[in-house]
């Protein structure tokens, strides 16, 4: 009795290892199978990573920060104040340039009176030179008359000898009044010169004003678009350069992307606007959908800082990857789930028709 026992336990036991073992075969011919069918179906690559624009915070002026307004990873909206550098030098600058300004316009004012006090002196120049030409025409006149009588000893000559001198003497106040109204209209073309002199420099200080409000404004800084911050490694009271990196916001407003770095045998049928299927380790129980939108023109160790030279050296054939670009399709919602840098399988259909 005892023997028929275990000659039934022991049937027992091999039909339970015979159905493991015919259920793990079925299963491994499933599985390879499948395999099988993906391979030969779709062009798979794990060498992917989430890209999306990451952009740096740039400090247009340099000051001491008097105010910090945002934290790490928040989501801020475009032109929400994040930073606040003191303004005071700033706003003291365009103060001294507005004072200048005002400086230079009353200049101008009082060089536009001074052109009009020369314009009426040389107006009195010019009447002064027209009566004494007159003056001039009369001795002239009466010079000659003389000059006749003293011919015809009617006269004598120390009459004839007056009437010469006074002659010069109109004739030389004529040339001086000649020469004060001359200069007087010099002067007034100096006063026009240095009236364009104080324009120009009116109008570099309003330049320069323009400078300096641009200036003030800088000092907010401001989010360009809307999207969410990164590590934040400033604080209030901290010094900054002009050009200084201060942080760095990820742009919420542009599609996201995969770079695949796909083997050089793998793209022969790929294309344009194809469809791939997209999964992303943190989330393996979902798939992405993308669109291929560019293949790049060269590998990526032609990108690189020191392109390999086969050329040199002993020569090791090694596959090469060629970048390809990977629009993901979906809402905000789905999008947001996918974080720059993330690693994903992406997976294309391969395509018979070249």
């Amino acid at each position: 009795m005892k023997r028929t026992r275990y000659t039934i336990t022991d049937k027992i036991i091999t039909r339970i290892t015979g159905c493991i073992a015919g259920i793990t075969l079925l299963v491994l011919a499933v599985w390879g199978a499948r395999t099988c069918y993906i391979l030969h179906r779709f062009e798979q690559t794990n060498d992917a990573q989430v890209q999306e624009y990451i952009n740096p915070v740039i400090s247009r002026a340099g000051g001491f920060i008097a105010a910090v307004r945002f934290e790490e990873n928040q989501d801020v909206k475009k032109g929400d104040t994040l930073l606040l550098i003191d303004n005071r030098e700033y706003n003291m600058q365009e103060e001294q340039t507005k004072a200048s300004i005002e400086k230079a316009t009353a200049q101008l004012q009082v060089l536009e009176s001074n052109m009009h006090t020369l314009q009426k002196t040389a107006e009195a120049s010019a009447s002064q030179a027209e009566a004494i030409k007159a003056k001039v025409w009369k001795q002239q006149l009466d010079y000659d008359r003389y000059e006749k009588l003293y011919k015809a000893e009617s006269a004598t000559a120390q009459q004839l000898e007056d009437k010469k001198a006074a002659l010069e003497v109109n004739q030389s106040d004529y040339k001086a009044a000649q020469d004060n109204y001359a200069a007087s209209q010099s002067r007034i073309e100096d006063a026009a010169q240095e009236k364009g002199v104080i324009r120009a420099e009116i109008t570099r200080l309003k330049a320069l004003l323009s400078r300096h409000r641009l200036d003030v404004t800088y000092t907010v800084i401001t989010a360009p678009y809307n999207g969410r911050m990164g590590r934040r490694t400033i604080e209030q009271g901290q010094m900054i350069n002009a050009g200084e990196v201060l942080a760095y916001i990820v742009n919420n407003e542009t599609d996201k992307w995969v770079v695949a770095n796909y083997k050089e045998t793998q793209v022969a049928h790929m294309r344009i606007g194809d469809t791939v299927n997209i999964e992303a380790d943190a989330y393996p129980e979902r798939t992405f959908r993308g669109t291929i939108i560019s293949l790049s023109p060269a590998t990526g160790s032609s990108f690189s800082l020191l392109p390999p030279d086969n050329a040199t050296g002993n020569y090791v054939k090694i596959v090469q990857r060629i970048p390809v670009r990977i629009k993901v399709a979906g809402n905000r919602q789905e999008l947001d789930l996918l974080k720059a840098g993330m690693n994903v399988n992406v997976s294309a259909v391969k395509k018979n028709n070249l």
